[in-house]
């Protein structure tokens, strides 16, 4: 199944749509509320909609416009090797031998339409290509395999980072923070993971990941290249806590998925930091694309 939270037409307000041949059955309810039950939310849908209307004419927002919390880990090692030598370092011996993350803002989530502004006081502003997992049902130490069967679906999850800022502040051993938090973009769709099951891979799926800036491609790579699955992340992030309905769990990008990458491995000339007017096409086969404009930055207010 495919699932979009989109805003009504008819309520002006955010409803579940289950996506049928390009038609949407709107269902009278936040799709963070049905999460658990996708099944029976999709008979429902089918049966009895509060609505349908083209999925052209939909305005969709992200499928869980305000998460409970947000988590992006590394698990691509290219992208952990690039990174790592962008920065002026080698890969953590850490990295191989767990899952590694950080929590990001739940209140900067937008759709897989809207525009992205510019980090304020950024120069060096940057996407970067990743998958994510929604989880659907609750659950506490989990071993991998139980934590994967609470994946409710997967979306593009696109992490806009400020390079220069993050890299100022990482100096410190906290964050990321202010180079990270400024938006993530999610959608445009939720797809349940029997969808996927033809592309098993490795510890991913056989699908390509990808970006492209004002029409001409950057780069990416294949999920199937992913060195930690999502079982595993999962597994991680559960430990001596609780998984929420509707948490999101972000990948880390895919190896040459942004800018940091391609300028360290080519040059900034060929792949030049994003500029107000840009338009960003993030996708993933089988997920959709994310389309995003980037907009000026709001001015960096003084601390004094």
């Amino acid at each position: 199944m495919r699932w979009v939270t989109y805003t009504s037409p008819a309520t002006a307000t955010d409803r579940a749509g289950l996506l049928v041949d390009d038609v949407v059955h709107g269902l009278d309810a936040a799709l963070p509320e049905l999460l658990g039950d996708l099944p029976a939310a999709g008979e429902r849908a089918r049966s009895a909609p509060a609505e349908t209307l083209p999925l052209t004419e939909a305005r969709l927002r992200a499928p869980v416009p305000e998460p409970p919390s947000v988590r992006d880990f590394l698990s691509f090692e290219e992208h952990a090797k690039n990174a790592s030598a962008a920065f002026g370092r080698d890969v953590d011996p850490v990295w191989y031998s767990q899952p590694v993350f950080y929590f990001t803002n739940p209140a900067a989530v937008r759709g897989p339409r809207d525009d992205v502004p510019i980090s304020p006081g950024s120069q060096k502003f940057d996407y970067e290509v990743e998958v994510a997992a929604v989880v659907g049902r609750p659950g506490a130490d989990l071993t991998p395999a139980e934590a994967e069967a609470r994946i409710a679906g997967y979306t593009i999850f696109v992490d806009w980072s400020a390079r220069d800022v993050q890299g100022v502040e990482s100096r410190v051993g906290l964050g990321p923070a202010k180079g990270k938090d400024g938006a993530t973009s999610l959608g445009p769709f939720l797809v349940t993971p029997d969808e996927l099951d033809g592309h098993r891979s490795g510890r991913g799926y056989d699908l390509a990941m990808s970006a492209s800036v004002n029409g001409v491609h950057q780069g990416g790579g294949s999920w199937a290249g992913i060195h930690w699955s999502f079982g595993q992340m999962l597994a991680y992030a559960s430990r001596g806590t609780r998984l929420r309905p509707g948490d999101i769990i972000g990948s880390g990008t895919v190896g040459t998925g942004c800018l940091l990458e391609l300028s360290s491995l080519h040059g900034t000339g060929k792949h030049p930091w994003l500029r107000p007017g840009d338009i960003v096409t993030v996708e993933i086969e089988h997920l959709g694309a994310v389309n995003a404009k980037i907009t000026a930055p709001a001015p960096v207010i003084p601390l004094d």
